[in-house]
């Protein structure tokens, strides 16, 4: 009995050992820090929640535009889907959330990008390459998508 006990328990700890390797490795936190988007119009700041349930995902707000303003005023979130968030300024948007790192893919995945563009939420999925980005959004599996190089801010 009390090796069946043992054995239960080493197999419970080995599980969970295992999985917090794939959230929790410190490879994860490469993508942290300042991002250059594909066309050149703004920096995105990926950073690593540390509080809550949020702990250990990585987010991404945008933190500079190179066109800040719209008729002389700050860009705003105008075609969010919900009215309510019409005039949320684009400066300091979270347009990435949720993101767990993949060790054995070598990935961050399960995360969503919002694009301020057409005010759609895509499933999406990073990988790091040197020091390029490749950041696919993608509706449904991630085959039909598009994928964005982002090169990091020195």
């Amino acid at each position: 009995m009390k090796t069946i006990l043992l054995a239960s328990v080493l197999a419970v700890t080995s599980f969970f050992s295992a999985n917090s390797v794939k959230t929790n490795t410190g490879e994860g936190d490469a993508i942290i820090g300042k991002w250059l988007n594909q066309e050149g119009t703004s920096h995105i700041q990926i950073f690593k929640a540390t509080n809550g349930s949020f702990a250990g995902k990585f987010y991404g707000k945008i933190v500079w535009l190179k066109e800040p303003l719209k008729n002389g005023k700050p860009k705003v979130d105008d075609l969010n889907p919900d009215p309510k968030k019409h005039n949320v300024p684009l400066l300091g948007l979270q347009i990435l959330k949720d993101f767990v790192y993949d060790a054995d893919d070598k990935e961050w995945e399960d995360g969503t990008i919002y694009d301020p563009k057409n005010g759609k939420t895509y499933s999406c999925i990073m990988k790091l390459v040197g020091n390029k980005l490749d950041v696919r959004g993608y509706v449904g599996i991630s085959m039909i998508g598009r994928t964005s190089v982002w090169t990091r801010v020195q």
